[in-house]
């Protein structure tokens, strides 16, 4: 049995789509159909009960998912294992990073990195998607985690999250108790806004969804750290779009609350950056294959919790 078929299945039931599993996956939709194909084939029965655009597993589907998962977990045992292996390599490593990344498995391979190398030394920086993409495309050292709207010569990026961003409001804010809130009673309330939050920039869908739905209020605040947008939300300045897994606890301890459309405004792609053009130290190299491999091994879903 080959193990890239169970992989590739376990993450299409997990990102509930072949779409969603072949971005993940960084391959093409057909790639992934094929490999569907050739799992079935191989066990001599179907796997997946497809209705519209939605599937059901079927009971052997069942019962492969959960072989295919048990066999990923003894394969990150097994690059668990190979990482008691500490490499001697140390000196500083400089990470440029967009503010509030919120994932406990980016938490869980930090962790797992400075155990394999505990002589490399962190050097982490904040700072808005633009001003990273613009230090790396000037072949500044680090590497970056940021937003990215369009491809950039020389910036290689992969993948990390998946940001689905919703309207919110704050606890002071007079739609937080109104019992029934639609989305023609946001279309003349003021807002907060991203700095990015413009035509042809990192968040540029937050501005097309604004435009297309009639948003008219007035522009009451705007900064390009998400903690301060989220303060001048929660204190009842206007509303605005945040990424859903990220307010999650605020609006169970009722500091925000969500409002329509269900779906949400816009989901919005973070990056794994760094310029090819330039030659990496030993711990950017080493924090960039490490990086990569923790992709291959993580669902998209998953990354987000």
């Amino acid at each position: 049995m080959d193990w890239n078929l169970l992989r590739t299945f376990m993450f299409v039931v997990q990102e509930r789509g072949v779409g969603r599993a072949a971005l993940a996956l960084q391959v093409s939709q057909p790639a992934v159909s094929q490999s569907l194909r050739r799992l079935e084939e191989n066990l001599g029965g179907s796997l997946l009960t497809r209705r519209g655009g939605e599937f059901r597993l079927t009971a052997l589907g069942e019962e492969i998912y959960a072989i295919a998962c048990d066999a990923y977990s003894a394969v990150a045992r097994i690059d668990a294992a190979v990482g008691e292996r500490r490499d001697e390599v140390s000196g500083p490593l400089r990470l440029l990073v967009m503010s509030r990344i919120h994932s406990m498995a980016y938490d869980e391979f930090l962790t797992e990195f400075h155990r394999r190398h505990p002589g490399i030394e962190f050097h982490i920086e904040v700072l808005p998607s633009a001003a990273i993409l613009d230090a790396l495309a000037m072949r500044q050292p680090g590497l970056g985690i940021c937003l990215s709207r369009n491809a950039q010569e020389d910036l290689q990026r992969h993948l990390f999250m998946r940001q689905r961003y919703v309207i919110v409001c704050g606890r002071h804010h007079p739609l937080f108790s109104r019992p029934v809130v639609d989305l023609e009673s946001l279309r003349n309330q003021n807002f907060v806004r991203f700095a990015s939050d413009q035509i042809g920039d990192a968040l540029s869908p937050l501005t097309i969804f604004r435009d297309q739905s009639g948003f008219n209020g007035k522009v009451v605040g705007t900064s390009s750290n998400i903690e301060e947008i989220r303060r001048m939300v929660i204190t009842g300045l206007g509303l605005s779009w945040l990424p859903e897994h990220i307010i999650a606890r605020d609006v169970e301890a009722q500091l925000l609350r969500r409002l329509p459309p269900e779906e949400g405004v816009a989901e919005i792609d973070v990056f794994f950056v760094w310029n090819t053009a330039r030659k990496l130290t030993q711990p950017e190299a080493a924090f960039r294959d490490a990086f990569l491999a923790f992709l291959q091994r993580t669902t998209l879903a998953g990354r987000t919790l």
